[in-house]
């Protein structure tokens, strides 16, 4: 019983030994994870054991970025302009999660694959954009214009998509499960083969959409809204 006592006491120490910190840029919590030997996790992520917090906030000055622990109440959210998320896009990168982009204007931009899971959104506007295979998981996109956007094959699963303008919209593909899709006006998009299982799709407008081989399974709907869908 000791034993099991005193084996539980040292990973409980252990665990509290290491600290998580989020930074505001997926660079910054690589560049600060090696030059602090800490653990990137590959986003914005970096575990530290004996978190030293003098040594975290010179590393963050250098690099003129801002952090906090996980699990703090106030995010990390710094706000990013267009062109940062261009220019770091075009050198590569592709995670931007969590990024704070409400009212952006990135229309008519190639953003295929790009992360922007967890990203404040909303009032962007992304019509005529590619994003298809975009990550956009639990993302905020209400009131966002994505009128004639690509989002083929796009991740959209718990996405707020609240009054978003998806005209001429391609979903094809895309998984869309569980998303917040009221008041979505899809009028001419094309949801071929889209996952909306879950999906909250009151008061949607599916005015001459495509709607073939879509999963509804579960979803919160208006059948009459469905009366000029194509299916």
């Amino acid at each position: 019983m000791k034993n099991i006592i005193s084996i539980g006491w040292d990973s409980w120490l252990k665990q509290r030994k290491e600290s998580i910190l989020l930074f505001d840029s997926i660079a910054a919590a690589s560049e600060i994870a090696l030059m602090l030997n800490g653990q990137w996790d590959g986003c914005n992520g970096v575990i530290i054991a004996k978190c030293d917090e003098v040594a975290v906030n010179t590393a963050a000055k250098l690099l003129e970025a801002t952090w906090c622990y996980q699990g703090a109440s106030k995010a990390v959210l710094d706000r990013l302009t267009t062109d940062q998320v261009l220019r770091r896009y075009a050198m590569g990168e592709r995670n931007f999660i969590n990024a704070n982009l409400k009212c952006a204007v990135l229309a008519s931009m190639k953003l295929s694959e790009i992360n922007l899971s967890y990203a404040l959104l909303s009032w962007a506007n992304l019509s005529q954009a590619n994003l298809s295979k975009a990550d956009l998981t639990a993302a905020d996109l209400s009131q966002a214009n994505l009128n004639g956007a690509d989002l083929s094959k796009a991740y959209l699963m718990r996405t707020n998509l609240t009054k978003a303008n998806l005209q001429k919209a391609s979903l094809r593909g895309a998984n869309l499960s569980r998303a917040n899709l009221t008041e979505v006006n899809l009028t001419d998009a094309d949801l071929t083969g889209a996952n909306l299982s879950l999906a909250d799709l009151r008061g949607a407008k599916f005015h001459f959409c495509n709607l073939s081989g879509v999963n509804l399974t579960d979803a919160k709907l208006i059948e009459s809204d469905l009366d000029f869908a194509l299916q």
